[in-house]
């Protein structure tokens, strides 16, 4: 299963931007769970998966995490991100769990 979790903040500005971004790409993803997390009402979670800023954007295939990024992400990192979590083979970092490195989301 494909998760897209948006960590978002009520005073953030470009969580607004981020939102809009995941709601068009979720049009294309129907397959994709997506959910928004709110950091200061869901602090535990938050802190348990090491959210330090917000927007953050992390794709998790099978509870594992396959992407992460801060800042505002287009339309097409996230339907990178998305490939990455239809990928029927984990792509290997150099890091055993660690996240795939992509492209830096453009605010």
């Amino acid at each position: 299963m494909m998760e897209l979790i948006l960590y978002t903040s009520a005073f953030c500005a470009p969580c607004v931007r981020a939102r809009s971004v995941l709601r068009d790409a979720g049009r294309l993803l129907p397959q994709a769970m997506i959910r928004e997390v709110d950091v200061l009402s869901h602090l535990d979670e938050s802190q348990a998966a090491g959210i330090i800023s917000t927007p953050t954007l992390v794709v998790r295939r099978d509870g594992t995490e396959v992407y992460r990024a801060s800042g505002v992400p287009s339309v097409q990192h996230v339907l990178v991100a998305a490939a990455l979590a239809l990928d029927q083979e984990p792509r290997d970092s150099g890091c055993a769990g660690a996240p795939v490195p992509l492209p830096a989301a453009s605010g």
